[in-house]
């Protein structure tokens, strides 16, 4: 009877083990180095980017969730909880009434002082490259307490992007391409997501490495570059031409712009689990052929 009864408490304990029970408090280290403690595992969580409500959700935790950032529409059931402002117009007031576990927030977000002062714990994180999109996710699965579906998800993902790059192995060639992002011009740099995305949809960026990940850049450069095909993730693309010495431009001449606004915007500028559809998207756009 105790060896049977020794057998079950081992098979409770791999059991428990295998579907991510861990010991609390858990610290775990930012993307702006800081060491974050979480006393329990978080059960009442606000996303401050897009991709990171996404990535969530696809992990199977949207139940979590109890607010999320003004931009975040995806999966349906999270157009329906509140919404506490954007990158640059955030709401702490809001956030503080919902008091919620921990805040996932941007680098680049302005959120960390005022909720930790109200003793709301956050944890801030990067994702700008194509990499981070899988260590972000694993990085989740560490603050939710679910690493196994947090790697189911990494292959999924990894799944899907290697059918795309199989599809566009077939391209008979590897245009060179402009991808803007506004009109400002910001554009995107081979390290970044997006260059990565290109890259595998078998086309060249024009934009040098060191200008950086998303620069802003002269008009001048792309007339130099003179790309045989334009990316637009915004409604500008009957203006181009205006722009001075553009008319001339390779891709505009042959008409090989691809303007991609609404959901389609989404699925290219979102660095999570559903990059592969953004992916399919460029593949499209560069090699209309294999459509």
């Amino acid at each position: 009877m105790r060896k049977l009864c020794w057998f079950f408490l081992l098979a409770v304990s791999c059991s428990l083990s295998a579907i991510g029970f861990a010991q609390y408090p858990k610290t775990l280290t930012d993307d702006l180095g800081r060491k974050v403690t979480l006393p329990a595992e978080p059960k009442k969580i606000v996303t401050m980017l897009p991709s990171l409500t996404e990535t969530l959700c696809a992990m199977g935790a949207c139940e979590r969730l109890v607010a999320t950032d003004s931009f975040s529409d995806w999966p349906e059931s999270v157009k329906r909880l509140p919404k506490v402002g954007g990158l640059y117009d955030p709401s702490p007031e809001k956030i503080v009434a919902l008091k919620p576990d921990l805040v996932l927030i941007s680098v680049y977000g302005k959120l960390q002082e005022p909720l930790e002062r109200a003793g709301i714990p956050t944890f801030t994180i990067k994702t700008e490259s194509y990499e981070d999109i899988f260590r972000t996710t694993r990085l989740l699965g560490e603050i939710l307490n679910q690493p196994s579906a947090a790697e189911r998800l990494v292959a999924q993902i990894q799944q899907q992007i290697y059918a795309q790059e199989t599809r566009a192995a077939k391209a008979k060639d590897r245009p060179t391409v402009y991808f803007e992002i506004d009109p400002t011009p910001y554009t995107v740099g081979p390290g970044s997501f997006i260059g990565a995305l290109i890259a595998k949809a078998r086309g060249q960026n024009i934009i040098p490495k060191e200008l950086g990940d998303f620069p802003r850049i002269s008009p001048e450069l792309v007339v130099q570059k003179n790309p045989e095909v334009i990316v637009l993730t915004h409604p500008g693309a009957a203006d181009l031409a205006k722009r001075p010495g553009w008319s001339r431009l390779r891709a505009i001449q042959t008409n090989r712009v691809c303007s991609f606004t609404g959901e389609a915007d989404n699925l290219l500028s979102r660095p999570g689990p559903r990059v592969a559809e953004g992916l399919k998207l460029l593949i499209a756009c560069l090699h209309p052929e294999l459509r």
